[in-house]
């Protein structure tokens, strides 16, 4: 599955409204840990075949980052529906990524 580069204009549709649960990263393009997480990612992404992954840029929409109280980059959350189920700072294995998705 790929990972979406989304906004909060379309927050609501593809995360809230996914109908399974969601990882959703912030990042910043000119963060290193952010650039070494992305293939790992992909990698989770195609194990983690139900499970939705998007991306959110720090940079683009500040204000989603804000709403969601994200001051480190990158954090992911697992979402389903409108509920965080998990909150991950920094920097993350593959192995510790997929037991996260195990909720």
């Amino acid at each position: 599955m790929e990972i979406r580069k989304i906004t909060g204009e379309h927050f609501q549709t593809e995360v809230t409204e996914a109908g399974m649960p969601v990882l959703v990263e912030f990042y910043s393009e000119s963060c290193s840990p952010c650039k070494a997480q992305l293939p790992i990612l992909e990698t989770a992404a195609a194990e983690a075949c139900d499970v939705k992954f998007c991306k959110v840029s720090v940079d683009d929409d500040p204000e989603l980052a804000r709403r969601f109280d994200v001051t480190v980059v990158p954090t992911m959350l697992i979402m389903n529906g409108e509920k965080i189920f998990r909150r991950i700072a920094g920097f993350q294995p593959l192995e510790d990524i997929l037991e996260y998705l195990e909720m």
